[in-house]
């Protein structure tokens, strides 16, 4: 018989494997061309739920008929504008930072006391790009009071992005001004934290012959006496989860409204569905009321798009 192979275990993409420094992390604004306006939004899990849909999908098996799919429950809370961000050839040269703000945000950030510049002070000349730090109302979803913070790229000329900010300064953004249904989004977030684990959980590898000594859960070898130490590609045990994660090509199946009369209620570990909220398909990394950041699919894949999905109910 021929020698069983088996591929390494632990892609060497995600590594250090190592909590992550914040959960609303950084993302690359400028690699995303999707969109009208914002391109991103803060959303918040709060569970999966079977929905069903009828598939409208041409050349599909199922065309026409209803079918349940696996979905999952975000909870958007409008936005607002905490400053506005002027750049040159990448680098930040004037920040507009707005009066009238959430009062947890000035135990959370430092605002300056002294007034800074107005957006009439910055000329066309003066700036190559803008962008809008936001903040999010998730008071009123009840999960907590403390709002969370991000950086968020617009799409367009330097002046529909201006004047896309200044038309929002007083009502904020919702989640049905910057995502439409059928559309692909990525999530972005941080998983699910398991603490200190062996490397059969963390990299997957097989366990041993069951009279093996010194443990069946252990690699066989981690690595020879000569070199006489030990390669950090050797599966060894260690954190597990909490790893900032990406999932792409997420299809939104519906959006509701804050002032639609029929709400979400009762969903595990999370309650009721207060405000702005979306259903997209599949899982999301984290667990309940755990903060994600979505954004417009950074490359479209060509059989997401295709599906076409209309929404029926979900299935309780």
């Amino acid at each position: 018989m021929p020698t069983r192979k088996s591929p390494r275990k632990g892609s060497l993409q995600f590594w250090p494997r190592k909590r992550a420094r914040k959960i609303l992390h950084r993302v690359n604004w400028d690699a995303i061309s999707n969109g009208k306006n914002l391109k991103g939004f803060i959303c918040y899990k709060a569970g999966m739920a079977s929905v069903l849909i009828r598939d409208n999908t041409p050349n599909s098996m199922n065309k026409g008929k209803d079918i349940p799919i696996a979905c999952t429950i975000l909870e958007c809370p409008r936005m607002r504008v905490l400053s506005i961000r002027f750049y040159k050839g990448g680098k930040v040269i004037g920040e507009v930072i707005q009066k009238n703000i959430d009062k947890r945000l000035k135990s959370k950030i430092k605002i300056p006391k002294k007034e800074t510049k107005k957006i009439e002070d910055f000329s066309p000349e003066d700036y190559d790009d803008v962008r809008v730090i936001v903040y999010s109302e998730v008071k009123k979803t009840g999960i907590k009071k403390t709002p969370d913070i991000s950086e968020i790229g617009l799409n367009g000329t330097k002046e529909e992005k201006l004047e896309f900010i200044k038309n929002s300064l007083e009502n904020g953004f919702r989640i049905f001004d910057v995502f439409e249904v059928g559309e692909l989004v990525d999530i972005r977030g941080v998983t699910k934290g398991k603490g200190f684990q062996g490397p059969v959980k963390r990299f997957g590898i097989s366990l041993k012959q069951h009279k093996s000594e010194k443990g069946r859960r252990t690699p066989g070898s981690i690595g020879p006496w000569h070199p006489a130490y030990v390669t950090f590609r050797a599966p060894m045990a260690g954190q597990t989860g909490f790893f900032t994660r990406t999932h792409y090509n997420q299809k939104i199946v519906f959006i509701g409204k804050e002032e639609e009369s029929e709400k979400i209620e009762n969903i595990k570990n999370y309650g009721n569905i207060k405000t702005d909220y979306i259903i997209i398909t599949g899982s999301v990394q984290g667990p309940a009321k755990r903060q994600v950041i979505i954004t417009h699919a950074l490359r479209p894949s060509k059989d997401q798009l295709k599906k076409e999905y209309e929404f029926r109910r979900i299935i309780k």
